[in-house]
């Protein structure tokens, strides 16, 4: 479903962010991404929607290079595409169904979606997917007046209201507490199963990607160290993943 060849990304100033990163995740694979700040974790899976774009070599999904896309083509293959965000990115003042129906904007009518109209199958659709990251009680509060935890279901919902055969998550539950992340979690990995949806999840935490990933990638100075099967990923190889020594007798969340 997704595939790197020799991806490459030199920022200007002359940072090498990603070294030639050749990699290929099946679909319906949930990957988590693990390494320290400044390890290629986050540039690695912009480059998957062209947020980012590579230097050198390109991504495909679905077997078509969205780094060679353009325009219109771009537009739909990252209508496909769903993101979550480690700042939730939601509109704050506006009403939790609002902010998921803004998932629907890459497939209806720009003109009506403006006015705020939406179909009677889309209303359904955003207020299912609420329904399936247990807040469907939520539906007209304000972004804001959720938690944390709450509006991180919100962006599960929005991305899921794409019905995207690919996701992305860029630190998901970097600022929420342990139970929460695990919820958050939970919730993420149980919908990619439902729907056979393909996720890049970029973690920090070691115990987080061991409990929840069918497959660990470590990152470290841009380049791939590790890849393989969460049981395969033992302290020993998280400590060359991180470059320094984990400690055993501490929570492993910790260790990033």
């Amino acid at each position: 479903m997704i595939e790197f060849r020799n991806t490459q990304v030199t920022y200007p100033g002359g940072l090498r962010a990603l070294k030639g990163v050749t990699l290929e995740v099946p679909k319906g694979q949930f990957v988590v991404v693990v390494g320290l700040s400044g390890a290629g974790k986050s540039t690695l899976i912009r480059t998957v929607n062209n947020l980012v774009v590579p230097s050198g070599g390109e991504v495909l999904v679905g077997g078509q290079s969205v780094t060679q896309a353009r325009s219109k083509a771009l537009r739909q293959m990252r209508a496909e595409i769903g993101m979550i965000f480690q700042t939730f990115n939601l509109v704050k003042r506006s009403t939790v169904l609002r902010n998921v129906l803004s998932g629907r904007l890459g497939q209806v009518n720009p003109y009506t979606s403006l006015l705020g109209i939406f179909s009677k199958a889309d209303l359904a659709l955003a207020h299912d997917c609420l329904h399936r990251v247990g807040i469907p009680e939520k539906a007209f509060a304000r972004a804001d007046a959720l938690s944390g935890g709450q509006q991180q279901r919100v962006g599960i919902a929005r991305a899921l209201a794409q019905q995207p055969k690919v996701m992305l998550a860029d630190e998901p539950v970097a600022s929420l507490d342990p139970p929460t992340s695990h919820a958050v979690l939970s919730d993420l990995k149980r919908i990619a199963r439902e729907d056979g949806i393909t996720t890049l999840v970029n973690l920090h935490f070691i115990d987080l990607a061991r409990d929840y990933a069918d497959r660990i990638i470590g990152m470290r100075d841009g380049l791939i160290v590790f890849d393989g099967a969460p049981e395969a990923a033992t302290n020993e190889v998280f400590e060359e993943i991180y470059g320094r020594p984990i400690d055993k007798e501490k929570d492993l969340r910790g260790a990033a």
